[in-house]
């Protein structure tokens, strides 16, 4: 993979360099604000951007813009925003163009799963960090759009929104690969969405229904 970081402290922008280039991957940029990453995307065409969600001058959702432009401009550029706090603005919109994930920071200590995550987002696929999810999820005061569902589940379809495949899910020690399809269809059909061999465009359908619902 191609990659372009951006990340305005120096030691974690090094830091995400040095793990990814140990995984085999290219960094063809590193940059400290969101206008700079609008440059050196346009100038390399990386197949993946690593982006802080808040970056100078103000530190507020400058990455999070960044990446929407990103994807809009330059599709063929998947993006995986980093977060010390769940931010929400954009994520849905972002994840339901495909090609995006939103991770806490934190999650990097982890770099297989880190590595897996950029993976999936580079070939077109999502990855939300599972506090992400269960912001997203989170049912509202006036309805709960998830009360129909076992507690089971609704640890699937955490798992699912996390963009993880049937088969990745079914790695989980509870879980068997036709169990995960058993909820799958259950979940869906009890949402009123239909089934789909696509599991992401799946995913986004069940999260964009629920955050619909709870307006």
């Amino acid at each position: 993979m191609r990659i372009v970081i951006a990340e305005d402290t120096v030691l974690l922008r090094e830091g995400l360099a040095g793990l990814l280039e140990d995984a085999g991957h290219e960094i063809v940029a590193r940059v400290g604000d969101a206008q700079a990453l609008m440059a050196v995307v346009a100038e390399h065409e990386p197949d993946l951007a690593i982006v802080d969600v808040r970056m100078p001058p103000d530190y507020e959702d400058e990455g999070m813009r960044a990446a929407a432009d990103i994807r809009r401009a330059h599709p063929h550029t998947a993006v995986l925003v980093l977060s010390q706090h769940v931010e929400t603005r954009h994520t849905l919109e972002l994840v339901g163009a495909g090609g995006f994930g939103y991770l806490l920071k934190h999650r990097v200590l982890d770099v297989d799963d880190f590595l897996d995550a950029a993976r999936r987002v580079s070939e077109g696929g999502s990855a939300l960090d599972p506090e992400v999810v269960a912001t997203l999820l989170s049912p509202q005061p006036h309805e709960d759009m998830l009360s129909e569902l076992t507690p089971r589940e609704r640890e699937v379809l955490a798992l699912m929104a996390e963009g993880r495949t049937n088969a990745a899910i079914a790695k989980r020690p509870w879980l068997t690969e036709r169990t995960v399809e058993t909820h799958v269809r259950s979940i869906l059909g009890k949402l009123g969405l239909p089934i789909s061999g696509d599991d992401h465009r799946r995913v986004l359908a069940v999260l964009a229904y629920l955050r619909a619902s709870a307006v």
